[in-house]
């Protein structure tokens, strides 16, 4: 049963985060109109002394100077007016202001040798027509600059560009790697032979994992807090994580290697109704059920089969593949980890400010400290299971 102290604190929490569950369904509230951010991805080649980068890219989130380092969706950037207005014109329309862009990109500069900047010019750019107004338009760019035979190049991405991904073709041992925001590329040989070794590859993929949680990865966030909520010890946390864990690990090996695909249309939903449960059965059971970790199981297939179409955006290294794909899950369960760590650190944090409000002595917050996570646990998983409700209204009927 719950007591008079949980009801207490349970007001008092739901009214300090209620706000924050109001911007969390406004800022969801149109992810069925899913303006997704993908990561830009570069084939680089050379050709009589001209290095030709063509770009698979959003022009319009550029354009409209969106922030793509911290947004998922490109509907909760302060700039989304802007966006829709630039998603809303013509192809012709939107390539007449693509030399805008390129001309930022040479003031940078995109692309220089051994520290010289090269001056890139638009060779061809092809935005696609007929794609539906809800998604991405993703045009393809080729930009090309001169450069000496034989020379290093290093590429420099704007600040507030998201990922890069990088891909040098034509040569043997060409490199393929992924840069982020406000970064630069490693010296890379026109000649090729810089292909990444497999320790670099496996850090270079722990960022993308870890990103995909931390910041962009909400979902995924409610999810492992409706784990952490269960229970205050510590051993059904380890059961769930583990069961969840070695579950996201099969599927996202499976679907990163093609054997597997399920439409996101289906997989979406199912996601949020997997955080719909977790934080239902929160409120009405008293700790880990027998059955429970083999849900969480079924849960982690489907929660790996978006990680999946994640890690299919960015592209895997054919001769790396391994390296970059254990990379990738070492990142998702660092980040995993972290939110596990800041909620325990939170859960303390509110538990200390009780005690100075009301507590004399140690005895009794050891007392109070299960009271008072019992009605976080309430309240959070009422909260989480309120937005999977939602999510799963918006992907199935929205």
């Amino acid at each position: 049963m719950i007591g008079k102290k949980q009801v207490d604190f349970m007001k008092r929490f739901f009214l300090l985060l209620l706000p924050k569950l109001a911007l969390v369904l406004a800022l969801s509230s149109n992810a069925a109109q899913a303006h997704e951010v993908v990561p830009t991805v570069a084939d680089l080649t050379v050709a009589e002394g001209t290095t030709e980068m063509a770009l698979r890219i959003n022009l319009e989130a550029f354009l409209a100077g969106v922030d793509l380092d911290m947004i998922e969706d490109t509907d909760a950037a302060p700039q989304a007016a802007d966006y829709d207005a630039l998603r809303a014109l013509s192809a012709k329309e939107l390539a007449v202001r693509a030399p805008d862009l390129l001309a930022q990109w040479n003031t940078l500069p995109l692309l220089s040798v051994e520290g010289t900047p090269v001056i890139l010019e638009s060779v061809d750019l092809l935005v696609p027509t007929g794609v539906n107004p809800d998604l991405p338009r993703i045009a393809e760019w080729t930009i090309a600059g001169e450069t000496p035979e034989g020379a290093t190049i290093t590429v420099t991405w704007p600040e507030g560009g998201g990922d890069l991904v990088i891909r040098q073709l034509g040569v043997d041992a060409p490199f393929t790697g992924l840069i982020a925001g406000g970064d630069s590329s490693p010296a890379i040989s026109l000649g090729g032979g810089d292909q990444l070794g497999g320790w670099q590859t496996f850090t270079s993929y722990i960022p993308v994992g870890f990103d995909h949680i931390l910041p962009k990865g909400l979902d995924h966030i409610l999810f492992v807090l409706g784990l952490f909520f269960l229970s205050m010890r510590l051993g059904p946390l380890i059961w769930q994580v583990s069961a969840f864990t070695l579950a996201h690990t099969v599927t996202l090996a499976l679907g990163a290697l093609g054997l597997v695909s399920i439409p996101g249309s289906i997989v979406e939903p199912l996601i949020a109704a997997s955080i719909v449960y977790v934080a239902v059965e929160n409120i009405f059971a008293r700790g880990l059920t027998k059955w429970r970790p083999f849900v969480i199981f079924g849960f982690g297939l489907l929660h790996g089969l978006g990680f999946a179409s994640v890690l299919a955006e960015f592209g895997l290294p054919e001769d790396q593949f391994v390296p970059a794909l254990i990379g990738f899950n070492v990142g998702v369960e660092v980040g995993q980890l972290a939110v596990i760590a800041m909620a325990f650190v939170l859960l303390w944090l509110a538990v200390l400010a009780a005690r100075r409000a009301r507590l004399t002595g140690e005895e009794e917050l050891v007392t109070e400290y299960p009271v008072m996570f019992r009605a976080v646990s309430m309240t959070g998983s009422m909260m989480i299971a309120i937005i999977g409700v939602w999510w799963v209204i918006e992907r199935t009927l929205l």
